[in-house]
């Protein structure tokens, strides 16, 4: 989630490029696998031998076990908001520095569920995964990077777009609902990830600029997600 960014000016993004260009990179390595079942009985059993006691943990991954069967059949629209409203509720934010003790951790969606905490990147994720295991294709959801010019601090958010050409709608762990990016002027994009590549911001959904194939913390959270129990694949 937001951090402060290490040089005042836009037009040059640092603040771990490397990192998220290597996430662009797994991402367009193939992402086909997460409408699988998952075993969230197994998932449970799993959890708490990785992880020791789960507490309210077992409660919250429970509920979105079942936020997830209940919109299985349901609009897209309305998955949307049911899983963009489930994890702002579910989480509160906290800075990875606190939640884990390091300056930069990519969390499992359960690892994220049983602290009850999140980073931005972290909502992110399990949002998107939650999407995915919805039947959502991974050509209509993008990774975002973007500044948040409230705050002045580098941020991660979701973004859906209905057609490769819309105005993408924004899942966002800072405000409650969902709304299309021209009506979120206190965000500015500065690149975006899906299955396809890396997208550099501007019209008609932005310009395609790499397939970068690179390894990153996004295989970690993929590895780590199957030795929970997810059948997610490449993601």
């Amino acid at each position: 989630m937001p951090r402060r960014l290490r040089s005042p000016g836009w037009s040059t993004p640092r603040l771990r490029f490397g990192g998220w260009l290597l996430l662009a990179g797994l991402l367009a390595a193939g992402l086909s696998s997460v409408q699988a079942d998952w075993d969230f009985s197994q998932i449970l059993q799993t959890a708490e031998q990785r992880y020791a006691p789960l507490g309210q943990g077992r409660v919250r991954i429970e509920a979105w076990s079942q936020m997830l069967k209940g919109e299985t059949d349901a609009p897209e629209r309305e998955q949307l908001s049911a899983v963009n409203r489930f994890f702002n509720q579910q989480l509160s934010f906290e800075d990875d520095t606190r939640i884990w003790r390091q300056t930069d951790y990519w969390a499992t969606p359960v690892e994220s569920l049983i602290k009850g905490a999140a980073d931005c990147e972290d909502y992110a994720l399990a949002k998107y995964f939650s999407l995915r295991r919805l039947g959502i294709p991974s050509e209509k959801l993008r990774i975002t990077y973007v500044k948040a010019l409230t705050q002045n601090q580098a941020h991660m958010v979701l973004t859906f777009y209905s057609s490769p050409t819309a105005d993408p709608l924004v899942l966002d762990n800072l405000i409650g609902d969902i709304r299309p990016a021209s009506q979120r002027k206190d965000l500015l994009p500065v690149y975006a990830f899906n299955a396809e590549g890396l997208y550099l911001p501007g019209a008609n959904g932005g310009k395609r600029s790499s397939d970068t194939k690179n390894l990153s913390r996004w295989q970690d959270v993929l590895k780590k997600m199957q030795a929970e129990g997810f059948a997610v694949g490449n993601g």
